[in-house]
């Protein structure tokens, strides 16, 4: 694994409770920089592996690095600053009475101070468009906006990567188009677990493909996303800018 990978999983292996092997082996960095689209099919362990990067799930065997820091009980902590992990469902990130509360959760519990945390929050708001709606209570936006705070929420933390899980999912169009717009605009290292090909055509420079807990393909984002066999072999298609182009 490469000195400059802030995220590293080696031979990284986790089953579940029932057996289930759900990763199998899984080697993957991700280096400082980089953009890097993880596709599969439903039940190719994309979510699970999205778990492990700081320490939600810890692996069966192997080891996940943060900045070449195996994540333990010791390190996890500092982990979790490092890697932010935004979840498919923004409602399993928002829990307080307003956005801005929501925000302010990671800085005020790493101990900053309250200039620090209000500095933060309207810097992170500001970065998803949604400095207006402070007050707002969370539970009062729409799916789109909270996919957005969700996202406010790790920013807040300023990790060193940004790890999401299916950050497009059930959007409506126009939320789609702005959410890719988003994190296309964003200075950020990014892991981004997806089913929607075009995002990943859009962002990535990158693109890996996971099938059955394995690593199937990893190379230029460009290179995988025109293979239409190896994409169809695991569920996949190309995306409709791959073929515009072609």
């Amino acid at each position: 694994m490469g000195l400059d990978s802030i995220l590293a999983f080696v031979d990284v292996t986790y089953s579940y409770p029932d057996g289930t092997r759900a990763l199998d082996g899984i080697d993957l960095a991700v280096s400082r920089g980089e953009r890097v689209a993880l596709l599969g099919p439903n039940g190719a362990g994309k979510s699970t592996l999205m778990l492990h990067a700081n320490g939600v799930l810890r692996a069966s065997s192997g080891e996940v690095r943060v900045a070449g820091v195996p994540i333990s009980d010791a390190t996890v902590r500092e982990a979790r600053r490092r890697v932010g992990l935004v979840f498919q469902d923004p409602d399993d990130q928002l829990f307080m009475t307003s956005v801005f509360d929501d925000v302010a959760f990671g800085p005020q519990m790493s101990g900053l101070d309250q200039h620090e945390v209000e500095h933060r929050v309207h810097e992170a708001l500001h970065a998803v468009g949604l400095a207006d709606l402070a007050s707002k209570g969370s539970h009062r936006l729409s799916f789109g906006q909270k996919k957005r705070v969700a996202l406010a929420t790790v920013l807040s933390m300023r990790p060193d990567i940004l790890v999401l899980d299916e950050p497009t999912s059930n959007l409506d169009p126009r939320a789609r188009r702005q959410m890719i717009e988003l994190m296309s605009s964003l200075d950020a290292t990014l892991l981004v677990a997806t089913h929607d090909m075009d995002l990943a055509w859009t962002l990535a420079e990158r693109a890996v493909v996971l099938d059955a807990g394995r690593v199937v393909a990893d190379g230029p984002a460009r290179e995988v996303l025109r293979d239409a066999e190896l994409l169809q072999e695991h569920g996949l298609e190309v995306p409709h800018a791959a073929v515009e182009r072609s």
